[in-house]
């Protein structure tokens, strides 16, 4: 088969073969090798991240950190802020340096180094080493075990314990996520671009599904091990599948199609911006065809100094990024599954564990990981993208009513808005519980959190819609991003898009540090480390959900107006 890609770009020989078949071949015929070595790495690399985020707040909760609830979901939300506002930095690396491949594999190095500190941060034979002495507290006055109490009395809040190494080291992994998230997925869809927009769809089906296998393992072993057996044995395992992705990864450049770095968009969106808000404007308007806009005065024919096809790349990207904007709540809400969600479900009565209704009563280890709730989320997405691969795709293609991607992400935002109601009803529900029927002591790993008597099964819900929302919203948003963007900013605009995500992380974790402040906060809770019986989460809950709605009808608007001008601009070509 004659290759039509760039001369430096290289092809493995096993694409050659174009003898004709009866049958029309598969899209992913002759490249299946290497979407099989992604898929994997990127499962592998699936169990790792989630090995760090799906217990960091029990983690932190625990000794000898004992950070406040609080403080322990902010965490993981700053750790995937960053790893996704990384994101646009790692598509820049690769464009304008390193390609594509080796961006990736650099990052997976710095991503294992920053992964091994974790066994040592939970050895308590190490962790002194790292973070120094356990700091004595002040013993707790009494009046402070009251949400209330009188203003002559002061309460000591305790700092983080080993903040400073811990959110050090989660910089470090999440720079390597960041960079590999912004270019592993581009890097498989060039393995199949060349086949037309049904393999990039079905690519970004199966890519997604095995990040959610991934995500199984992850919580449903790892999670297992760090709660009841050791979080030394828990952070181990991620690590040494962590280079296990590597070794799958770097062993697949034999098959892989890659291209060297070629300039970074970046570089050149920047430059087109800076001389079309900055430069002069031509004077003389009127000898010009048509009145420009402010991007098209860098244009050579309006008196700039950039080719045509260069400025209106960029206009392409310009009209994208309000939809990534819209979705920040989305992604807002979307995180709490890994935090606040986390936080109640450790404040539910998990089957097994003792009461203290009885006196004398001593808590036992539970071996119900609190973790494997998100495995809900997982295991929908896993059953239900082969069925949309397979049967409502197909069939809706058939007859004209596959929704677009701008419309599914709307659908999306619904769902997650949905999910946040449910647990902030679920919440409210569990307080009254509280109030009437008081608490029972329950043990996960080595900390005792005074829960609800509402079983823990009342999340469900929350994570099937969540669920749902992720098959509709996220799978969209990364087909959106790679098929709207010019084919040269392909890697520019999928940084962008994990860009915004890690926004909306930061936002879930700004919102949660405003209503923490104060004694009168929804979440300032320093009375009772780790618990949350005095704090409204539910309050949070619902602020959440109010902003997706706006943000929903905004959506609307923006998408309807993007797909009319994209018609428009088809109709034109």
């Amino acid at each position: 088969m004659a290759n039509n890609g760039d001369a430096n770009e290289r092809t493995p020989l096993l694409d050659s073969d174009s003898e004709s078949r009866p049958s029309p071949p598969s899209v992913f015929k002759g490249r299946g090798l290497a979407c099989a070595a992604i898929l994997l790495a990127e499962s592998l690399e699936r169990i790792a991240f989630y090995g760090i985020t799906s217990n960091l707040v029990l983690f932190l909760n625990a000794s000898p950190f004992y950070w406040e609830g609080a403080q322990a979901s902010q965490a993981p939300l700053m750790f995937m802020g960053v790893t996704y506002l990384i994101s646009p930095f790692g598509g820049w690396l690769a464009d304008a340096y390193l390609g594509k491949f080796w961006t990736i594999a650099s990052s997976l190095v710095l991503y294992f180094i920053g992964m091994l500190f974790f066994p040592f941060l939970s050895s308590k034979d190490t962790f002194t080493g790292l973070c120094g002495e356990v700091p004595a507290y002040n013993v707790m006055p009494p009046e402070c075990l009251n949400r209330t109490h009188p203003r002559n009395v002061t309460c000591p809040i305790r700092n983080p314990y080993c903040g400073p190494v811990v959110y050090t080291v989660l910089f470090l992994i999440a720079l390597g996520v960041g960079t590999v998230k912004s270019n592993i997925t581009p890097f498989g869809a060039d393995q199949v671009k060349d086949r037309g927009p049904e393999a990039t769809r079905r690519f970004f089906n199966w890519f997604y599904w095995c990040i959610n296998l991934g995500a199984i393992l992850s919580l449903g072993g790892v999670g297992y091990i760090q709660q009841n057996v050791s979080f030394v044995y828990g952070y181990t395992i991620p690590t040494v599948c962590l280079g296990i992705s590597f070794l799958v990864f770097l062993l697949g450049r034999t098959v892989f199609i890659t291209k060297p770095a070629d300039g970074s968009v970046f570089t050149n969106m920047f430059k087109i911006l800076a001389f079309a808000c900055c430069s002069e404007k031509p004077k003389e308007t009127s000898l010009l065809r048509t009145k420009p806009t402010l991007l098209d005065t860098a244009k050579v024919t309006y008196g700039g100094k950039f080719p045509e096809e260069k400025v209106d790349e960029v206009k392409s990207l310009v009209k994208i990024i309000p939809v990534f904007f819209a979705l920040v709540p989305y992604w807002t809400v979307y995180f709490q599954m890994q935090t606040t969600y986390v936080l109640q479900s450790l404040h539910l009565k998990i089957p097994n564990t003792p009461t203290n209704d009885t006196a004398g009563s001593h808590p036992k280890t539970f071996l119900f990981p609190a973790a494997w709730l998100t495995m809900f989320d997982a295991v929908l997405i896993l059953i239900l993208i082969p069925l949309k691969d397979k049967v409502v795709d197909p069939f809706l293609k058939r007859r004209g009513l596959l929704p677009s991607s701008l419309m599914r992400i709307a659908v999306g935002m619904f769902f997650v808005m949905c999910s946040v109601i449910a647990a902030g009803i679920l919440e409210t529900k569990r307080l009254e519980s509280i109030k009437k029927y008081g608490t029972t002591d329950q043990m996960l790993g080595p900390v005792i959190y005074h829960a609800a008597k509402l079983p823990i099964w009342w999340q469900v819900p929350q994570y099937v819609l969540i669920g749902i929302s992720e098959i509709f919203a996220s799978i969209a948003g990364l087909e959106f991003a790679y098929s709207a963007a010019p084919r040269s900013m392909q890697s520019a605009i999928m940084g962008l898009f994990f860009l915004f995500s890690g926004i909306g992380s930061f936002v879930g974790s700004g919102l949660l540090a405003i209503v923490s402040i104060g004694e009168n906060g929804w979440m300032s809770c320093h009375n009772d480390f780790g618990n949350i019986n005095d704090c409204h989460l539910d309050y949070y809950f619902f602020l959440l959900a109010g902003i997706q709605g706006i943000t929903l009808l905004v959506f609307l608007i923006v998408s309807v107006k993007y797909d009319k001008q994209r018609s428009r601009v088809g109709a034109q070509r």
